[in-house]
């Protein structure tokens, strides 16, 4: 998605969805700057921010995160989750657009090398 993104993890033992969230968007916000800094530095500065905190704001401060606690509520995020670009007009099949899980669903192909089948 241009703006935001969509995942559905598992947390494993020892590890809450809290801290599963903070450390995700911890190193990510890391890595765009990084980034940013290296390949585009005048956009780096669309995302500073006044904040006594950080100096940067890649993330919006609370994120929406919903416990999948039955198998019929998982299938309806999956689904949301693959058909949300061909809402957004980016591709016309789910398995189409690149950062998608949908086309490991559709053709058991894995481009990252860390999906599995719920």
């Amino acid at each position: 998605m241009s703006n935001h993104i969509h995942l559905i993890w598992q947390a494993l033992p020892d590890f809450t969805p809290e801290m599963i969230q903070s450390g995700f968007m911890k190193f990510t916000a890391r890595q765009i700057k990084l980034d940013l800094i290296k390949h585009h530095p005048l956009v780096l500065e669309k995302f500073k921010v006044n904040a006594k905190d950080r100096e940067y704001q890649f993330w919006e401060r609370n994120p929406l995160g919903i416990d999948l606690y039955t198998h019929d509520v998982f299938m309806q995020k999956l689904e949301y989750i693959h058909w949300n670009p061909v809402k957004a007009g980016l591709c016309n099949l789910p398995e189409e657009y690149y950062y998608s899980s949908a086309k490991f669903y559709h053709t058991g192909i894995d481009d990252f090398g860390m999906l599995t089948h719920c």
